[in-house]
């Protein structure tokens, strides 16, 4: 079971119905992972209807051109709020059922190659920044479980 989150429903129901003929099953999830209330809501969903969480895949992500010099902030604030924000909250809310249901599960966060060096792209703005943060959040993660002694893999 799969549970496919995200703001489009349906994107979500096309796929779903694309990959029907399939092993498993996609549930679609609608959720704007800009939104800590749309995350939070998602994940009590999964765990109520789908059971414990073992592998959360962290895809989702936000690039919407525009420059730091005369940029939009809505468009700054976006990036940040899905690349790096939700990205967290979902981690979060994932780590604390794993935790919860002593699952020695596996977080991947699917970054970028502007997630380690900056390319010249001035108009990805808060992209690379972002996208930087993801590399650290992870790292910081992997530090975190150590100290925890949690077992939970994350890449």
């Amino acid at each position: 079971m799969v549970a496919g989150v995200a703001r489009r429903k349906d994107r979500l129901e096309a796929l779903a119905k694309k990959l029907s003929n399939k092993k498993g099953k996609l549930y679609p999830v609608v959720a704007d992972l800009a939104k800590e209330e749309d995350i939070v809501k998602a994940f009590k969903w999964i765990k109520e209807n789908l059971g414990p969480i073992h592998i959360l895949v962290n895809n989702a992500g936000f690039l919407k051109e525009t420059t730091l010099v005369d940029g939009d902030t809505s468009i700054w604030k976006n990036t940040l709020d899905v690349n790096v924000l939700g990205l967290s909250i979902a981690t979060r809310e994932a780590v604390r059922d794993m935790r919860a249901n002593k699952i020695d599960g596996h977080v991947i966060h699917i970054n970028s190659t502007v997630g380690h060096t900056v390319l010249n792209f001035p108009e990805f703005n808060l992209y690379p920044a972002s996208k930087h943060a993801v590399t650290a959040l992870t790292e910081t993660l992997r530090l975190e479980f150590m100290r925890l002694k949690l077992k939970i893999k994350i890449s």
